[in-house]
Order: structure tokens, then sequence, then C-alpha cells
């Protein structure tokens, strides 16, 4: 090929059932299956340019060359998407977000998901949503989960070609909000990656992964019912579940500040008083807090007055990875 460009972008998303460990490391099949909503105001745009006068890959994220294990893993991403192309040439890689990066909030899923997209199409690819999710799940594993859009599923699978994610429900079926409250723009100092490795070696890990099947088909019919009664004692359980097998891993990992805790117990706080709000967490200090879009005003006006919180990002749900206009 001579000369294909493409730019992408992808939604972030916010684990209802979390994806935590994995079976297959190598290609990144999780341990169990997960459901989430993609984030309207969270996304990653990259731009790739498959170009013969270059000599080797460059990566640019929000304008800075990267080199070490951020280029490493792009260029490995690159490689899949060269082998199924049949080409050789190099690319340019530029990447930005709407959002901090390395702080909970699924940056790696956003970007491997516009990556995958972007690489393909500049490469000359049309790959089918159910390929582009797998694809995705091989640079990130959540990466899989924001390509389709709305509220997705990733079945865990047996192989590469039956792990992928799938919308449940479009963007439109249920007006949630979730209210990221941001107490942390600092990168997390132990990557997902590391994390799902360490994940197996905690003693808690096989009894999470026995209550797993009864909970996530729990949080798939509240999704379809719009039940956010159920569904939010429901996620916060999980929430927990997950940080319980990342402080008892071996070594142990400590995601949570002070000012995570002192929003954990704020929210229930919070619905005693009448306001109906529940919170989840990813891998990160950052506490998104889920409720509906009329009582998202109401729940942001509580965190701002907050002194532990810098920021707060209000999503809708998000829609599928798209091709956009060049940049």
């Amino acid at each position: 090929m001579s000369d294909g460009k493409a730019t992408a972008v992808a939604h972030a998303n916010i684990a209802f059932v979390k994806y935590w460990g994995n079976r297959d490391a190598g290609l990144r099949l999780p341990c169990n299956s997960s459901l989430s909503m993609n984030l309207s105001a969270a996304t990653t745009t990259t731009t790739v340019h498959f170009d013969n006068q270059l000599p080797d890959d460059r990566v640019e994220i929000v304008g800075v060359e990267q080199h070490g294990p951020a280029r490493a893993r792009v260029v490995a991403h690159l490689d899949r998407v060269r082998a199924l192309a049949g080409i050789s040439t190099r690319a340019c890689v530029r990447s930005h977000n709407s959002f901090p990066m390395g702080t909970g909030i699924a940056s790696s899923a956003s970007a491997f998901a516009a990556l995958s997209l972007a690489a393909t199409a500049a490469a000359g690819l049309s790959l089918g949503e159910r390929e582009l999710s797998a694809l995705a799940r091989l640079g990130s594993g959540s990466a899989a989960r924001s390509v389709p859009g709305g509220f997705v599923e990733w079945t865990a699978g047996e192989s590469h070609e039956t792990s992928y994610a799938y919308s449940i429900a479009p963007p439109d079926h249920w007006d949630l909000r979730d209210v990221v409250a941001v107490v942390s723009h600092a990168p997390k100092q132990v990557g997902s990656t590391d994390g799902h490795a360490a994940a197996l070696t905690s003693p808690y890990f096989p009894t999470r992964l026995a209550l797993l099947p009864d909970r996530h088909a729990r949080v798939r019919q509240a999704i379809l019912e719009r039940d956010l009664e159920t569904l939010g004692p429901l996620i916060e359980e999980e929430a927990i579940s997950l940080h319980v097998i990342a402080l008892t891993s071996r070594p142990p990992i400590f995601y949570w500040l002070p000012a995570t805790l002192e929003l954990m117990q704020a929210v229930p706080a919070w619905r005693r008083e009448g306001l109906p709000v529940y919170f989840t967490l990813d891998a990160g200090p950052n506490v998104h807090l889920i409720c509906t879009a009329a009582d998202a005003p109401a729940v942001e006006a509580r965190l701002r007055a907050m002194a532990a919180v810098a920021d707060v990002l209000i999503n809708a749900p998000g829609g599928p990875a798209s091709l956009v206009r060049d940049a």
C-alpha cells in the first residue's frame, strides 16, 4: 500500500461487572465475562497514517513522542494489524484523550479500541464488530467492550475468536449518568496488566469467581429492566469485590486514596437523605457515581462541594467506536 490514513474515536467504559484476572495472559482471555457502559464524554481520538517514507513507527500521545513500554505496546498492536493486512509499512500514530489517563477511567480501553479501528481502516481492512472487538482485546482486555456501543457484554470465551463484546442495549436504552469524581490525576502505580496477573495470587480469587455467574445475571437483568434500585447495590458489591482481590494479592495493591474512601462512605449517606446514587470503581482511586439523568445535577453539586474532589466528569451512555474525518 502507498499511503493510508484514518482517524477513529472510541469511548472509555465503566464496568458494572469487572474484568480482573486472565486465564490466558497472552490472548487476554478473561477469567469471567463482564458488563459495562460506554462513557459519552470520555473519549480517545487516534489517527494512524501508514507511510512508506517512515523508517520506523512513531507514536505520539498528547503531542509527546513515546518510547519504552508505551510505544512497544502500540507497535505490537500495529504488527497485528500489519499481519492481517499483509503489509510491512511503518506508521505514525497520534492519540489524545478527553480525560485523565492511567487513573482508573479505562483509558487503555478507549485507546486500543480507537487504535484498532483507525489502524485497520488505514490498512485497508474492513472488520466486523465482533472481529474488531476481539482484535482490540489483544491490546487491552477492556478495549473489547469499547468497540460496541451503549451497554455492553464481553463474553469470556474459550479462544481468541470466541472472546469478544457486543451490545445488549443501545445508548438510548437507559438515561443513566456516570458522574466521575476525580480525586487524583496521577497515573496509578500498578497498571491493570500487572493487576490482572497479581489477581490470581489472592486467596479470595476463587470465591469471587464462584459468586460472579449469579451476580452477572442479576446485573444484566437490572440493566435490561432499567432497575437502578437493583443495579446499584450489585455494582457497589462488585466494585468492593475487585478491590478485595487487589488488596489481598501478593504483593497487595492499594488503589484507594483517603478521598476514595471518603466518597464511598458519603454515597450511602446521600441515599439515606433521599438521593438515589451508587458508586463503582475500576482499578484506580477515582470514583464513578451512577444515577439517573434527573439526579445528576444534585450529585455533581455535592461532589463539587467536597474539598477532596479535584474535578467532575459527567457521562451519558456512549456510542460505538467510529471513524471520523482525518485529524
